[in-house]
């Protein structure tokens, strides 16, 4: 008898339930007797002793569901070796979970926070498999999460939809995209919709040349311009500023970053600005195909370690190929475009400003 402990972290997104779902079926279909528990609400179940036993029931119908049948949460590593408001300890907490349920393995769903974590346990002894989830596509060692192409697909739409307003009133239209560090979703969402400013945590702007963007649009007979703005976007003058001096800037900032780009191109055009922000939309609904299909490899392969008792690693995506990546060379790493990137390269060539 196996018995596999399943938890979900951090910000949910699409596929989720896919991905768990392929790690329990491929684990029945290998004709294995196994218990699942299913931690509640993220590491907040482990540490509280909230879980609940699954079956094979508990997993049907759940390829299209979006968001998480476990519930997430948040439970940042930088205080996770603090107690409690009770006085817990919350490592040893997580620990008495695991072993009070005799587990054999406890498998991790989860971003760059949510590694972290699960990479202390794993130094603490417990037997850990992860998988690769969030829409920001950022967490080191995989070419590619899951959630991500779900979150483009939404944004993409988004951005398609405001073409014919902005067509039909000759506007300049700003629509934020999430990513607060890293550009992959503004980039690749930008890039479908036909954006034609894109601006990226990796690239800071210059409002000089984002206006000279638009006044070359409208020099060429354009009547409006399309900008892509990742949450996380910094100009110039912010990007010289000490990490410190820079946070408390973002404290103060009444506005998101959206705003004080759409404010600076009015006063500097006279145009007219509409900022739009899908916001959570973009980790909402259904997983698209490409997800349900990638997350199931990716959880069929975390079941294929699980039966070879391989632990300590996170089940990646490397040159088109699933592949095992060991936690310690994940957790604390996070990926970010380079603005040398191949893929920035050739979005210029296709007359795509990015500001600088």
């Amino acid at each position: 008898m196996r018995r596999i402990g399943l938890l979900t972290s951090g910000g949910d997104c699409q596929a989720l339930n896919a991905a768990m779902r392929g790690v329990v079926k491929s684990l029945l279909y290998s004709g294995e007797q196994i218990e699942i528990y299913g931690f509640l609400n993220g590491y907040q179940g482990l540490i509280y002793g909230n879980y609940r036993m699954l079956d094979g029931g508990d997993f049907s119908g759940i390829l299209t569901r979006g968001g998480t049948i476990l519930g997430s949460s948040r439970t940042p590593f930088k205080t996770i070796q603090d107690p409690d408001p009770n006085g817990l300890n919350k490592v040893e907490a997580m620990k008495h979970s695991y072993y009070k349920l005799n587990l054999d393995c406890l498998v991790i769903l989860g971003g760059n926070g949510t590694h972290k974590t699960a990479n202390l346990l794993r130094e603490e002894g417990l037997n850990i498999v992860t998988l690769p989830k969030t829409i920001d596509n950022d967490l080191w060692g995989t070419d590619m999460t899951f959630g991500f192409q779900s979150a483009v697909d939404i944004a993409t739409e988004a951005i398609d939809c405001i073409h014919t307003t902005a067509d039909s009133h000759g506007r300049v239209f700003i629509v934020e995209v999430m990513g607060h560090k890293v550009g992959f979703l503004t980039l690749n969402a930008g890039m479908a919709s036909g954006a034609d400013i894109i601006l990226i945590p990796e690239i800071p702007y210059d409002i000089d040349k984002i206006v000279k963007a638009i006044n070359a649009r409208k020099e060429r007979g354009s009547k409006f311009t399309i900008i892509a703005v990742a949450e996380g976007a910094i100009s110039k003058e912010d990007a010289k500023l000490s990490k410190k001096d820079y946070k408390k800037k973002l404290e103060k900032r009444a506005h998101p970053v959206s705003y004080e780009v759409a404010e600076a191109i009015k006063a500097k055009t006279g145009q007219e600005v509409r900022v739009t922000i899908p916001g959570h939309m973009q980790r909402g609904g259904s997983p698209c195909p490409y997800d349900r299909v990638f997350a199931s490899r990716l959880g069929a392969e975390a079941g294929k370690l699980i039966l070879k008792g391989e632990y300590g690693f996170m089940v990646g995506y490397k040159n088109r190929e699933i592949v095992k990546v060991p936690l310690k060379d994940v957790a604390g790493k996070l990926k970010s475009l380079s603005p040398d990137a191949a893929i920035i390269k050739e979005a210029k060539l296709l007359g795509i400003s990015f500001g600088d």
